[in-house]
């Protein structure tokens, strides 16, 4: 009985997977795409406790207990728009997981390895090690604790090559003779460093394709390790997460007109970022507005489009511009929300920031859809928003962003941009909207400016 309820278990599992990845493609259909992946994965469990390898259930009650009050941690104690940063800490503990069984079974196993399994289980290691600590350092990156900007040094890619290659040339010699057992600490070090030395330097802009190349890392990883295992429930969801993962890692680059090599080894900004520190940037003029100035203008839009960036989420402003959106919408105004592919620090980071202030769907569109809109736009309120909105991404071909696609925000009848100050994007170019004659600059945090929008609205409401 238990021989055949563990593959059907599996089985259904691996099908759960595919409709839970099929219905988080959309945001309607997405809370249910999302109970599907945790059926799946309830029925994949279920399936590994009723193994006949298990002796004694105690350390895996103790590790599930410990495991579960950390996940109810992070999840009561780190907000939504922390959530970039709760993706890179998660891919780096499934990682490590998947590391540390990676090192029990070759501990176990090493005298009796044949090539194809020793080979799948380097692999796992060496993928397995580097996620964890490139998804530590990506934490860093999204967390302030480490710079954001690209760190680079001279000989910094030859150095990355090195190590790689001497991983791989470990891993080699452990699929040809695994009980060199001597080794294995090397490769999990060389693996180890090779993670950070990937991720240091890449700056902040770039940190949407990072976590999903990360993600499909740990997929690929845990794939490797379902073929030493057997485990067909590991090879079908790390080979989807493997496969999601590096096709959204294509499309984030798409979106910012890059290629991999670029993203990886290009350190966006960096020269920008150099030459601005150095006080290189020349000052120009900007037209900065008042509350009561940047409501009256509001108050006779009627249509305007919201265009939410980082700054959104650093401030959690969120609930106070979807309030500013409301008292629009009670003035007869059609009011939309304008998505970036890469706004913000991960791959949807601005639609799940809209969706748990209770936007409606159809009122959050995509660069695509919405970009011809922004002629017919009396206002364009940018919050937060840098790169994505640079106008220099189509007009400066000596840019560092040039050809990269970006919200079309230029073309409105008027800008409103919510702005700490004046300092560049993550990309580290100045951006060309600031200067514009139809632009106002609205400095302060987010959520102040945009309470204080939904003050004079109010007032003048009434």
């Amino acid at each position: 009985m238990r021989d055949t309820l563990i593959p059907l278990l599996y089985l259904a599992a691996g099908a759960l997977f595919v409709f839970g990845l099929r219905g988080i493609t959309h945001p309607r259909t997405a809370r249910r795409g999302l109970l599907f992946a945790v059926l799946g994965m309830a029925a994949a469990v279920a399936g590994t406790l009723i193994n006949r390898g298990i002796v004694d259930y105690r350390w895996m009650a103790i590790a599930a207990a410990v495991g579960a009050l950390i996940g109810a941690a992070m999840a009561k104690f780190m907000p939504m728009t922390a959530m970039p940063e709760r993706i890179a800490l998660s891919h780096a503990f499934g990682a490590l997981a998947a590391g540390l069984v990676g090192t029990a079974e070759y501990y176990e196993r090493a005298d009796g390895l044949g090539v194809f399994i020793a080979a799948a289980l380097m692999l796992e290691v060496l993928l397995a090690f580097l996620t964890f600590t490139g998804s530590l350092m990506a934490f860093g990156k999204l967390k302030g604790i480490l710079p954001g900007r690209p760190t680079v040094f001279p000989g910094q890619q030859p150095l990355n090559l090195a190590v790689f290659a001497a991983a791989a040339a470990i891993a080699a010699v452990l699929v040809a003779s695994p009980g060199t057992t001597g080794l294995y600490p090397a490769l999990i070090a060389l693996s180890a460093l090779f993670g950070v030395l990937l991720v240091v330097p890449i700056g902040g802009a770039d940190m949407p394709t990072v976590i999903s190349l990360l993600n499909s890392y740990a997929g690929l990883s845990g794939a490797a390790m379902g073929f030493v295992l057997g485990n067909n429930a590991l090879i079908i969801a790390g080979a989807l997460d493997g496969a999601s993962g590096f096709l959204l890692s294509v499309i984030m680059s798409r979106a910012m007109n890059r290629s991999f090599h670029n993203v990886l080894f290009g350190a966006f900004g960096q020269s920008d970022a150099t030459a601005a520190s150095t006080g290189a940037v020349e000052e120009r003029p900007v037209r900065s507005a008042t509350y009561d100035e940047a409501a009256m203008l509001l108050e006779t839009a009627r249509d305007v489009i919201v265009v939410p960036g980082y700054g959104l989420a650093v401030a959690q402003a969120q609930h106070r511009v979807k309030e500013v959106g409301d008292l629009l919408e009670a003035r007869g105004a059609r009011v939309r929300y304008a998505i970036h592919p890469v706004a913000g620090r991960m791959p949807g980071h601005m639609n799940v920031l809209l969706a748990e202030a209770d936007v409606p769907y159809d009122r959050i569109v995509d660069m695509d859809d919405i970009n011809s809109d922004f002629a017919q736009a009396d206002v364009a309120l940018v919050v937060g928003a840098n790169d994505v909105t640079n106008p220099a991404a189509r007009t400066q071909a000596d840019s560092p962003i040039y050809g990269m696609p970006v919200l079309d925000v230029a073309a409105a009848r008027t800008v409103m941009v919510i702005k700490r100050g004046m300092s560049a994007g993550f990309a580290g170019v100045e951006n060309e909207l600031y200067y514009l004659d139809k632009t106002l600059m609205l400095f302060g945090d987010a959520k102040d400016v945009a309470s204080g929008l939904a003050r004079q609205l109010e007032g003048a409401r009434v």
